[in-house]
């Protein structure tokens, strides 16, 4: 695996391995998708947290799930271990970042993860296969412990999953 650094604020400036695990400090921008211009070649890639989907700008919670992201990894080092790029050529990776709570700890929290234990994303059990079988076991727990405990979106009587949303907006 390839390793670099990133710092993004808004935009991400540094290069981007083909591959592997890159760490960068920063902020998001978007609510999963994360944009940088590579300082050699100035072009601008995109970062999509794999395994998740969160609710749609204009959904029930859109705006909540997007701020707690930011929450999670601004101003924070945080690592993306990613081995492929999906049909649209963003990154798809799992986003690791230190616990708000332990400041010396290591990169050990599951943004994504955290995301869905929080009610605040739906496990994207479409791409299960990209995950890995104790990743995909443990987002599609804390997806049924989210919504026993009516966490989040999950208050919700009938929440729409995001796919749905899109499908629907298409129309």
């Amino acid at each position: 695996m390839q390793a670099g650094h990133l710092l993004f604020a808004f935009l991400l400036l540094a290069s981007i391995p083909t591959r592997g695990n890159v760490g960068w400090h920063g902020g998001g921008r978007g609510r999963w998708r994360y944009r940088h211009r590579s300082r050699r070649d100035h072009q601008q890639h995109k970062i999509r947290i794999g395994g998740v989907d969160s609710p749609e700008k204009a959904q029930p919670y859109g705006q909540r799930s997007k701020q707690n992201m930011s929450a999670l990894v601004f101003g924070k080092e945080v690592d993306v271990h990613w081995e492929k790029r999906d049909r649209y050529r963003r990154i798809v990776g799992k986003v690791m970042v230190q616990p708000s709570d332990c400041p010396t700890c290591p990169k050990t929290l599951d943004a994504g993860l955290a995301q869905i234990t929080m009610g605040l994303a739906w496990w994207y059990e479409k791409y299960a296969k990209d995950q890995s079988a104790e990743d995909a076991g443990r987002y599609e727990f804390a997806e049924h412990e989210a919504r026993a405990k009516r966490a989040g979106l999950w208050a919700d009587a009938s929440p729409i999953p995001p796919w749905d949303w899109r499908k629907a907006q298409r129309r």
